[in-house]
């Protein structure tokens, strides 16, 4: 606490500390709640970035065991930015593992659209928000910053359920206006995380879905999806659905240390054989692809998959907007701090120099000699292989709309 000036916020009950030593002011905020790192500070890129700096604001082992994110940083939209710091008082006490919390979330609607032209598709249907899974790299960890919280820590271990999610549905696709087409389910969060064992929103969804004969796709990285091969394959037989299975590595200490709390590579192999064994067509996702961690075994990966049954595959290069890339850096000091430098050199030279480039049809698939290797690499290994370049078309022409009987349908006026 030494060369710490004490001054108190008129209005609040906070107390600021401003460290007076070394090149900078330093403010510290002291409130009710234990503060956490944040790299989204005011440093200067190149400050924050430093190695240094990187290792300072990663939290003790023992505080994240079992989670994805080294960090739980404020958000970007957050009023106050928070940094863990000694301030002499702390107890010598074992740190409790961090639980995972689930709130109940009442949206309006469950049918969310894009415009997006290098997705296959414009609607899709999430029915968590938030992912226990804790894979560090997932770029939907930003979009826990709208709730007023961190896409570190939080967003793996403070979830929201959609409990409505299929009266919603129903609901939308009884308006008279809905046409069909394709609803996607995994592209933000897994509808098969954990806590979906429990809840089955998503075999609620589904369920509709079946008997409304409307086209649905799935990514997934868990086992669980094998829950609902009752329903899938009902829907397989008439067209309706497919599924793509993401594989990111084969080595289990990595997807240990990538996903913590997802189903093992092994047990994602075996859901792609049982999958088409009951006729349901599931491919391989290798995604994401990343430089100087996991993209030596692009080919393995491929190679397994199709003896597992696959006939379909795609590949995402590593994306990192927001506040993702802050924790990559983070992941890396903690993982494989021999790496980050080569690692985050060879994403800049993806994206134009820089850590991420949101342009439509670069986004994933990055530009550039090591993105068009990637590219040429995968191309070359599914071509090999026998894997089918055209798409599973899904059928649209069984859709029926919910009868007036279910739940929510829209009643005609004629």
């Amino acid at each position: 606490m030494q060369n710490m000036r004490v001054s108190s916020r008129p209005g609040s009950a906070a107390i600021v500390l401003t460290q007076e030593e070394g090149m900078s002011n330093r403010l510290f905020l002291i409130c009710s709640q234990i503060a956490e790192p944040s790299p989204m500070s005011d440093l200067p890129a190149r400050s924050r970035y430093d190695p240094v700096a990187v290792a300072a604001r990663i939290l003790p082992a023992e505080r994240r065991r079992g989670r994805g994110a080294a960090t739980n940083a404020s958000g970007r939209f957050g009023i106050e930015k928070r940094e863990d710091f000694d301030d002499g008082w702390t107890r010598e006490e074992k740190a409790e593992p961090l639980r995972t919390e689930v709130t109940l979330e009442k949206p309006k609607a469950i049918i969310t659209r894009n415009v997006s032209p290098d997705i296959p598709f414009d609607r899709s249907i999430n029915p968590y928000r938030g992912c226990e899974h804790g894979c560090f790299y997932c770029f939907a960890r930003p979009t826990h910053a709208f709730m007023g919280l961190s896409p570190g820590l939080d967003f793996e271990s403070r979830l929201f359920a959609k409990e409505n999610a299929a009266t919603l549905l129903e609901r939308e696709l009884a308006q008279l206006k809905y046409a069909p087409a394709p609803i996607a389910m995994g592209t933000n969060t897994d509808p098969y995380q954990p806590i979906e064992r429990e809840r089955r929103i998503t075999r609620s969804v589904i369920e509709v879905l079946q008997r409304c004969r409307h086209p649905l796709s799935i990514v997934t990285k868990s086992n669980l999806i094998l829950r609902d091969l009752d329903i899938l394959g009902e829907m397989a037989r008439e067209g309706l659905i497919k599924v793509f299975v993401s594989v990111t590595t084969l080595d289990r200490r990595l997807a240990r240390k990538m996903e913590p709390r997802a189903p093992t590579p092994e047990k994602r192999l075996e859901a792609i054989k049982a999958l088409n064994a009951a006729g349901i067509p599931a491919g391989v996702m290798v995604a994401p692809i990343m430089p100087a961690i996991n993209d030596s075994e692009i080919e393995t990966i491929l190679t397994r998959a199709y003896a597992a049954g696959a006939r379909e595959a795609g590949y995402v290069c590593l994306r990192l907007p927001l506040e993702i890339r802050d924790m990559f850096r983070e992941w890396l000091q903690v993982n494989f701090p021999d790496r980050l430098k080569r690692a985050i050199a060879l994403v800049q030279s993806m994206h134009g120099g820089k850590d991420y480039e949101a342009q439509w049809g670069r986004r994933m698939a990055g530009s550039g000699p090591y993105a068009w290797m990637i590219g040429r690499r995968f191309e070359t290994a599914a071509r090999r292989l026998g894997y089918r370049e055209e798409k599973t078309i899904l059928r649209t022409d069984l859709f029926r709309k919910p009868t007036p009987a279910e739940k929510g349908a829209q009643l005609s006026l004629f």
